[in-house]
């Protein structure tokens, strides 16, 4: 089995920036305790960013689920190797996408 410490190491740098980037995400959502705009363009506007806020939360909770589960296939010994078809997946890709599951051709089928 290979050794993918370095892959370990980044995996877990990013599921601590997108761990406090939800944490900071649910901060700003949650003014519950700030009083109701008055201004209609105003409540319009807050409406609006707390839709891209939930957005970005979606997102970054999406992705340390990938984080975390190519982190448990690291540990069973299955990481790198494509979900679909069995084979590695090369080495670049694992670089470029540490959290993929699936080889290029796979991803393509898929897509």
């Amino acid at each position: 089995m290979a050794s993918f410490d370095k892959i370990k190491q980044q995996l877990l740098s990013m599921r601590e920036d997108y761990t406090q980037r939800i944490e900071a995400i649910e901060q700003d959502t949650h003014h519950k305790n700030e009083p109701v705009e008055k201004d209609f363009a105003e409540q319009a506007t807050q409406s609006e960013n707390n839709d891209v806020l939930a957005a970005l939360d979606n997102e970054a909770q999406l992705m340390v689920m990938h984080i975390d589960r190519a982190l448990a296939r690291i540990e069973q010994g299955t990481y790198g190797i494509c979900k679909a078809c069995g084979k590695p997946i090369p080495e670049q890709r694992l670089q470029a996408v540490p959290y993929a599951e699936l080889c290029i051709a796979c991803a393509d089928k898929n897509h």
